[in-house]
Protein backbone atom coordinates (compact mmCIF):
# COMPACT_ATOMS: atom_id res chain seq x y z
CA UNK A 1 0.00 0.00 0.00
CA UNK A 2 1.47 3.31 -1.17
CA UNK A 3 0.60 6.48 0.70
CA UNK A 4 1.29 9.63 -1.77
CA UNK A 5 1.13 13.28 0.38
CA UNK A 6 1.38 16.36 -2.72
CA UNK A 7 2.47 19.58 -1.98
CA UNK A 8 -0.74 21.75 -1.93
CA UNK A 9 -1.82 23.87 -4.39
CA UNK A 10 -4.73 26.28 -2.91
CA UNK A 11 -4.44 29.87 -2.63
CA UNK A 12 -3.24 30.32 1.24
CA UNK A 13 -2.00 27.26 2.11
CA UNK A 14 1.11 26.63 3.45
CA UNK A 15 0.33 23.83 5.38
CA UNK A 16 1.02 19.81 4.71
CA UNK A 17 -0.55 16.59 5.23
CA UNK A 18 2.56 14.84 7.11
CA UNK A 19 5.55 15.44 8.77
CA UNK A 20 8.47 13.14 9.41
CA UNK A 21 7.21 11.93 12.49
CA UNK A 22 3.95 10.71 10.73
CA UNK A 23 5.86 8.89 7.83
CA UNK A 24 7.82 7.02 10.18
CA UNK A 25 4.86 5.99 11.74
CA UNK A 26 3.38 4.79 8.09
CA UNK A 27 6.28 3.39 7.32
CA UNK A 28 5.98 1.18 11.04
CA UNK A 29 2.91 -0.01 9.89
CA UNK A 30 3.75 -0.98 6.66
CA UNK A 31 3.11 1.52 4.16
CA UNK A 32 5.33 2.82 1.25
CA UNK A 33 5.32 6.95 1.65
CA UNK A 34 6.03 9.10 -0.91
CA UNK A 35 6.13 13.14 -0.66
CA UNK A 36 6.01 15.55 -3.46
CA UNK A 37 9.09 17.25 -3.81
CA UNK A 38 8.84 20.70 -2.07
CA UNK A 39 5.41 19.91 -0.22
CA UNK A 40 6.53 20.58 3.18
CA UNK A 41 8.50 24.34 2.16
CA UNK A 42 5.93 26.56 3.62
CA UNK A 43 5.75 24.56 6.92
CA UNK A 44 9.62 24.42 7.09
CA UNK A 45 9.69 20.75 6.39
CA UNK A 46 12.78 20.34 3.76
CA UNK A 47 12.72 17.24 1.39
CA UNK A 48 15.49 15.88 3.58
CA UNK A 49 13.40 15.42 6.72
CA UNK A 50 11.34 13.43 4.51
CA UNK A 51 13.44 11.60 3.24
CA UNK A 52 15.35 10.68 6.64
CA UNK A 53 11.93 9.74 7.73
CA UNK A 54 11.72 7.17 5.17
CA UNK A 55 9.37 9.24 2.23
CA UNK A 56 10.75 8.49 -1.24
CA UNK A 57 11.03 12.35 -2.69
CA UNK A 58 9.22 12.50 -6.14
CA UNK A 59 9.31 15.44 -8.39
CA UNK A 60 6.45 14.63 -11.15
CA UNK A 61 2.94 15.37 -8.95
CA UNK A 62 0.86 13.32 -11.65
CA UNK A 63 3.29 9.73 -11.01
CA UNK A 64 3.01 10.48 -7.58
CA UNK A 65 -0.79 10.01 -7.47
CA UNK A 66 -1.16 7.72 -10.45
CA UNK A 67 0.75 4.91 -7.86
CA UNK A 68 -0.75 6.02 -4.73
CA UNK A 69 -3.55 3.91 -2.80
CA UNK A 70 -4.25 6.67 -0.29
CA UNK A 71 -3.67 9.96 -0.52
CA UNK A 72 -3.30 12.25 2.26
CA UNK A 73 -3.84 15.98 1.85
CA UNK A 74 -4.89 19.39 3.71
CA UNK A 75 -7.90 20.57 1.20
CA UNK A 76 -9.78 18.86 -1.22
CA UNK A 77 -7.87 18.06 -4.96
CA UNK A 78 -8.03 20.78 -7.86
CA UNK A 79 -10.03 19.39 -10.35
CA UNK A 80 -9.65 20.09 -14.51
CA UNK A 81 -9.81 24.20 -14.94
CA UNK A 82 -9.17 24.88 -11.45
CA UNK A 83 -5.35 24.98 -11.62
CA UNK A 84 -1.83 23.56 -13.30
CA UNK A 85 -2.82 19.87 -12.65
CA UNK A 86 -5.63 17.83 -12.17
CA UNK A 87 -4.97 16.10 -8.73
CA UNK A 88 -8.24 14.27 -8.44
CA UNK A 89 -8.02 13.53 -12.52
CA UNK A 90 -4.80 11.69 -12.02
CA UNK A 91 -5.70 9.37 -9.17
CA UNK A 92 -6.50 5.74 -10.09
CA UNK A 93 -10.25 4.52 -9.43
CA UNK A 94 -10.15 3.22 -5.93
CA UNK A 95 -8.01 5.12 -4.78
CA UNK A 96 -8.74 6.19 -0.69
CA UNK A 97 -8.53 10.33 -0.45
CA UNK A 98 -8.06 11.93 3.23
CA UNK A 99 -8.11 15.58 3.28
CA UNK A 100 -10.61 19.02 4.52
CA UNK A 101 -12.67 18.71 1.60
CA UNK A 102 -15.18 21.06 2.59
CA UNK A 103 -18.50 19.27 1.19
CA UNK A 104 -20.79 21.63 2.30
CA UNK A 105 -19.10 24.49 0.31
CA UNK A 106 -18.17 22.56 -2.62
CA UNK A 107 -20.84 19.81 -3.13
CA UNK A 108 -20.27 19.53 -6.47
CA UNK A 109 -16.87 18.00 -5.57
CA UNK A 110 -18.71 15.01 -4.25
CA UNK A 111 -19.80 13.75 -7.50
CA UNK A 112 -16.95 14.34 -8.82
CA UNK A 113 -15.20 11.95 -6.43
CA UNK A 114 -17.90 9.30 -7.07
CA UNK A 115 -17.27 9.72 -11.10
CA UNK A 116 -13.16 9.39 -10.35
CA UNK A 117 -14.11 6.32 -8.09
CA UNK A 118 -12.10 8.13 -5.54
CA UNK A 119 -13.48 6.69 -1.57
CA UNK A 120 -13.21 10.40 -0.12
CA UNK A 121 -13.33 11.19 3.98
CA UNK A 122 -14.12 14.62 5.09
CA UNK A 123 -12.21 14.58 8.11
CA UNK A 124 -13.61 18.15 8.85
CA UNK A 125 -16.95 15.92 9.56
CA UNK A 126 -15.15 13.81 11.99
CA UNK A 127 -18.22 13.12 14.81
CA UNK A 128 -17.44 14.72 18.25
CA UNK A 129 -17.13 11.66 20.32
CA UNK A 130 -14.54 10.67 22.68
CA UNK A 131 -13.12 8.32 20.71
CA UNK A 132 -12.53 10.71 17.94
CA UNK A 133 -10.93 13.49 19.77
CA UNK A 134 -7.17 12.63 18.73
CA UNK A 135 -9.17 12.64 14.92
CA UNK A 136 -11.05 16.17 15.13
CA UNK A 137 -9.25 18.13 12.70
CA UNK A 138 -11.74 20.94 13.52
CA UNK A 139 -10.70 21.85 17.03
CA UNK A 140 -6.62 20.83 16.79
CA UNK A 141 -6.38 23.66 14.01
CA UNK A 142 -9.29 25.95 16.05
CA UNK A 143 -6.94 26.08 18.67
CA UNK A 144 -4.13 27.58 17.11
CA UNK A 145 -6.24 29.93 15.13
CA UNK A 146 -7.52 31.47 18.46
CA UNK A 147 -4.27 32.02 19.41
CA UNK A 148 -3.14 33.26 16.15
CA UNK A 149 -6.47 35.45 16.37
CA UNK A 150 -5.14 37.45 19.30
CA UNK A 151 -1.35 38.45 18.10
CA UNK A 152 -3.22 39.23 15.36
CA UNK A 153 -5.65 41.27 17.01
CA UNK A 154 -1.87 42.88 18.78
CA UNK A 155 -0.28 43.49 15.76
CA UNK A 156 -3.01 45.72 14.27
CA UNK A 157 -4.44 47.59 17.75
CA UNK A 158 -2.12 50.54 18.86
CA UNK A 159 -1.83 50.69 22.62
CA UNK A 160 -0.22 47.77 24.48
CA UNK A 161 -2.58 44.54 26.39
CA UNK A 162 -1.30 44.59 29.81
CA UNK A 163 -1.70 47.34 32.67
CA UNK A 164 1.48 49.34 32.41
CA UNK A 165 2.44 51.70 35.28
CA UNK A 166 5.29 53.65 34.69
CA UNK A 167 6.81 57.54 35.89
CA UNK A 168 5.57 58.85 33.11
CA UNK A 169 1.79 57.42 33.70
CA UNK A 170 -0.45 54.95 33.84
CA UNK A 171 -1.02 52.54 30.70
CA UNK A 172 -4.47 50.83 30.93
CA UNK A 173 -5.15 47.30 29.93
CA UNK A 174 -7.16 46.16 26.74
CA UNK A 175 -10.06 45.19 27.12
CA UNK A 176 -10.78 42.73 25.02
CA UNK A 177 -14.29 40.64 24.42
CA UNK A 178 -14.60 37.28 22.41
CA UNK A 179 -17.70 35.74 20.42
CA UNK A 180 -18.03 32.04 20.74
CA UNK A 181 -16.32 30.10 23.08
CA UNK A 182 -15.52 27.40 21.10
CA UNK A 183 -11.94 25.37 20.92
CA UNK A 184 -11.03 29.12 19.42
CA UNK A 185 -12.52 31.14 21.49
CA UNK A 186 -11.22 29.11 24.73
CA UNK A 187 -7.59 29.92 23.43
CA UNK A 188 -8.26 33.21 22.25
CA UNK A 189 -9.33 34.18 26.00
CA UNK A 190 -6.46 32.16 27.41
CA UNK A 191 -3.50 34.07 25.15
CA UNK A 192 -5.17 37.85 25.79
CA UNK A 193 -5.17 37.11 29.62
CA UNK A 194 -1.59 35.70 29.11
CA UNK A 195 -1.05 39.16 27.47
CA UNK A 196 -2.49 40.99 30.14
CA UNK A 197 -5.83 42.41 28.64
CA UNK A 198 -9.32 41.87 30.90
CA UNK A 199 -11.05 39.86 28.88
CA UNK A 200 -14.88 38.64 28.85
CA UNK A 201 -16.85 36.55 26.55
CA UNK A 202 -19.99 35.28 24.98
CA UNK A 203 -21.51 32.48 23.59
CA UNK A 204 -25.58 30.71 23.55
CA UNK A 205 -24.15 27.51 24.97
CA UNK A 206 -24.80 27.84 29.18
CA UNK A 207 -22.11 25.15 29.51
CA UNK A 208 -19.81 28.01 27.73
CA UNK A 209 -19.66 29.77 31.40
CA UNK A 210 -18.23 27.60 33.64
CA UNK A 211 -15.53 27.46 30.91
CA UNK A 212 -15.18 31.01 30.56
CA UNK A 213 -14.66 31.52 34.14
CA UNK A 214 -12.18 29.18 34.48
CA UNK A 215 -10.08 31.01 32.18
CA UNK A 216 -10.42 33.97 34.41
CA UNK A 217 -12.58 35.93 32.22
CA UNK A 218 -15.82 37.30 32.71
CA UNK A 219 -19.27 36.04 31.14
CA UNK A 220 -21.88 38.24 29.15
CA UNK A 221 -24.95 37.41 31.11
CA UNK A 222 -28.12 37.80 28.54
CA UNK A 223 -30.95 38.22 30.61
CA UNK A 224 -33.55 35.06 29.32
CA UNK A 225 -31.36 33.66 26.76
CA UNK A 226 -32.32 29.82 26.49
CA UNK A 227 -29.44 27.12 26.10
CA UNK A 228 -28.42 26.70 22.34
CA UNK A 229 -26.30 23.84 22.53
CA UNK A 230 -26.67 20.90 19.78
CA UNK A 231 -26.75 17.23 20.57
CA UNK A 232 -23.33 17.28 18.51
CA UNK A 233 -21.59 20.51 21.09
CA UNK A 234 -22.78 22.76 18.51
CA UNK A 235 -25.02 26.47 18.51
CA UNK A 236 -27.57 26.07 16.73
CA UNK A 237 -29.49 29.63 15.47
CA UNK A 238 -31.44 31.80 17.97
CA UNK A 239 -34.89 32.58 17.62
CA UNK A 240 -35.49 36.29 16.13
CA UNK A 241 -36.12 37.40 20.06
CA UNK A 242 -33.19 35.72 21.72
CA UNK A 243 -31.23 37.63 18.91
CA UNK A 244 -32.72 41.06 19.66
CA UNK A 245 -31.79 40.59 23.30
CA UNK A 246 -28.77 38.85 22.40
CA UNK A 247 -28.03 42.25 20.11
CA UNK A 248 -28.99 44.85 22.61
CA UNK A 249 -26.69 43.61 25.54
CA UNK A 250 -23.33 42.93 22.79
CA UNK A 251 -24.25 46.38 21.31
CA UNK A 252 -24.07 48.23 25.26
CA UNK A 253 -20.63 45.81 25.89
CA UNK A 254 -18.78 46.38 22.07
CA UNK A 255 -18.85 50.33 23.49
CA UNK A 256 -16.39 49.59 26.04
CA UNK A 257 -14.24 47.08 24.53
CA UNK A 258 -10.63 47.70 22.50
CA UNK A 259 -10.83 44.27 20.77
CA UNK A 260 -13.24 41.99 19.25
CA UNK A 261 -12.42 38.04 18.53
CA UNK A 262 -15.13 36.45 16.37
CA UNK A 263 -15.63 32.65 16.06
CA UNK A 264 -18.92 31.79 15.87
CA UNK A 265 -19.67 29.21 13.09
CA UNK A 266 -22.30 27.09 12.18
CA UNK A 267 -21.45 23.71 10.16
CA UNK A 268 -23.12 23.61 7.19
CA UNK A 269 -24.52 27.09 7.38
CA UNK A 270 -23.56 31.06 6.56
CA UNK A 271 -21.80 31.92 9.89
CA UNK A 272 -23.88 34.20 11.96
CA UNK A 273 -23.94 37.84 12.09
CA UNK A 274 -22.80 38.75 15.67
CA UNK A 275 -21.52 42.12 14.93
CA UNK A 276 -23.42 44.78 12.97
CA UNK A 277 -22.72 47.90 11.25
CA UNK A 278 -24.12 49.98 13.90
CA UNK A 279 -22.66 48.21 16.08
CA UNK A 280 -19.22 48.83 15.03
CA UNK A 281 -20.00 52.41 14.57
CA UNK A 282 -20.57 53.05 18.65
CA UNK A 283 -17.11 51.30 19.08
CA UNK A 284 -14.04 53.19 20.06
CA UNK A 285 -11.68 54.14 17.39
CA UNK A 286 -9.03 52.06 17.00
CA UNK A 287 -11.03 49.59 18.32
CA UNK A 288 -10.09 46.10 16.31
CA UNK A 289 -12.06 43.47 15.49
CA UNK A 290 -10.81 39.90 14.13
CA UNK A 291 -13.15 37.92 12.34
CA UNK A 292 -12.30 34.27 12.11
CA UNK A 293 -15.44 33.22 10.43
CA UNK A 294 -14.65 35.57 7.71
CA UNK A 295 -14.25 32.54 4.76
CA UNK A 296 -17.52 31.57 5.85
CA UNK A 297 -19.68 34.25 5.85
CA UNK A 298 -18.43 36.59 8.80
CA UNK A 299 -19.59 37.01 12.30
CA UNK A 300 -18.91 41.14 11.86
CA UNK A 301 -20.78 43.52 9.20
CA UNK A 302 -17.94 44.59 6.57
CA UNK A 303 -15.22 42.35 7.37
CA UNK A 304 -13.45 41.02 3.57
CA UNK A 305 -11.68 37.48 3.35
CA UNK A 306 -8.10 38.68 3.16
CA UNK A 307 -8.80 42.15 3.83
CA UNK A 308 -7.81 44.62 6.76
CA UNK A 309 -10.84 46.95 6.46
CA UNK A 310 -10.81 50.46 8.35
CA UNK A 311 -14.40 52.06 8.82
CA UNK A 312 -15.13 55.66 8.73
CA UNK A 313 -14.93 55.89 12.64
CA UNK A 314 -11.33 54.06 12.39
CA UNK A 315 -12.53 50.49 13.82
CA UNK A 316 -10.24 48.35 11.98
CA UNK A 317 -11.19 44.65 10.97
CA UNK A 318 -9.51 42.11 10.05
CA UNK A 319 -10.55 39.11 7.97
CA UNK A 320 -7.18 37.04 7.23
CA UNK A 321 -7.67 33.84 4.97
CA UNK A 322 -6.72 30.25 6.48
CA UNK A 323 -5.89 31.69 10.29
CA UNK A 324 -4.64 28.17 11.03
CA UNK A 325 -2.38 28.25 8.28
CA UNK A 326 -0.36 30.92 9.41
CA UNK A 327 1.11 28.96 11.70
CA UNK A 328 1.86 26.55 9.28
CA UNK A 329 4.45 24.52 11.08
CA UNK A 330 2.39 23.74 14.13
CA UNK A 331 -0.81 23.45 12.08
CA UNK A 332 0.94 20.75 9.86
CA UNK A 333 2.16 18.90 13.18
CA UNK A 334 -1.43 18.68 14.22
CA UNK A 335 -3.23 18.10 11.21
CA UNK A 336 -0.85 15.19 10.64
CA UNK A 337 -0.87 13.64 13.41
CA UNK A 338 -4.94 13.77 12.99
CA UNK A 339 -4.77 12.00 9.67
CA UNK A 340 -2.09 9.28 11.58
CA UNK A 341 -4.55 8.55 13.92
CA UNK A 342 -7.50 8.18 11.49
CA UNK A 343 -6.14 5.80 9.18
CA UNK A 344 -4.35 3.37 12.01
CA UNK A 345 -7.63 1.44 13.04
CA UNK A 346 -8.28 1.02 9.36
CA UNK A 347 -4.82 -0.94 9.33
CA UNK A 348 -5.09 -5.04 9.42
CA UNK A 349 -1.78 -5.84 11.84
CA UNK A 350 -1.16 -9.10 9.68
CA UNK A 351 -1.28 -8.26 6.72
CA UNK A 352 -0.51 -4.47 6.37
CA UNK A 353 -3.40 -3.68 4.57
CA UNK A 354 -6.35 -1.24 4.47
CA UNK A 355 -9.37 -2.63 5.95
CA UNK A 356 -12.19 0.17 6.32
CA UNK A 357 -14.94 -0.28 8.61
CA UNK A 358 -17.34 0.65 7.47
CA UNK A 359 -20.15 0.16 9.82
CA UNK A 360 -17.98 2.33 11.87
CA UNK A 361 -19.30 5.57 13.58
CA UNK A 362 -16.57 7.36 12.73
CA UNK A 363 -16.04 6.03 9.21
CA UNK A 364 -20.01 6.77 8.75
CA UNK A 365 -19.54 10.81 9.88
CA UNK A 366 -16.91 11.43 7.64
CA UNK A 367 -17.18 8.62 4.19
CA UNK A 368 -18.89 10.95 1.33
CA UNK A 369 -18.28 8.70 -1.57
CA UNK A 370 -17.55 4.85 -2.29
CA UNK A 371 -17.99 2.15 -5.17
CA UNK A 372 -18.80 5.45 -7.80
CA UNK A 373 -21.05 6.76 -5.33
CA UNK A 374 -22.21 9.82 -3.06
CA UNK A 375 -23.02 7.92 0.52
CA UNK A 376 -23.27 10.36 2.87
CA UNK A 377 -26.46 10.69 4.60
CA UNK A 378 -26.16 14.72 4.84
CA UNK A 379 -25.51 14.68 0.87
CA UNK A 380 -26.36 11.90 -1.12
CA UNK A 381 -29.82 12.78 -1.68
CA UNK A 382 -29.09 16.49 -2.96
CA UNK A 383 -27.86 17.40 -6.04
CA UNK A 384 -24.91 19.50 -7.11
CA UNK A 385 -26.35 22.73 -7.68
CA UNK A 386 -27.08 22.53 -4.06
CA UNK A 387 -23.95 23.56 -3.18
CA UNK A 388 -23.26 26.26 -0.82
Amino acid sequence: MKIAIPRERRAFEARVAATPDTVKKYKGLGFDVAVEAGAGAGASIPDSAFAAAGAAIVDDPRALLADADIVLKVQRPLTAGEGDLDELGAMKRGAVLIASLSPYQARESLDAYAAAGVEAHAMELIPRITRAQSMDILSSQANLAGYKAVLDAASEYGRAFPMMMTAAGTVAPAKLFVLGVGVAGLQAIATARRLGAIVSAFDVRAATKEQVKSLGATFLEVEGMEDLETKAGYAREASEEQKQRQAAKITEHLAKQDIVICTAQIPGRQAPRLVTAEMIRGMKPGAVIVDLAVESGGNAEGSKPGEIVVTENGVKLVGHRNVPGRLAQDASALYAKNLLNYITPMVDRETKALKVAYDDEIVKGTLLTRDGAVVHPSFAAQPAAASA
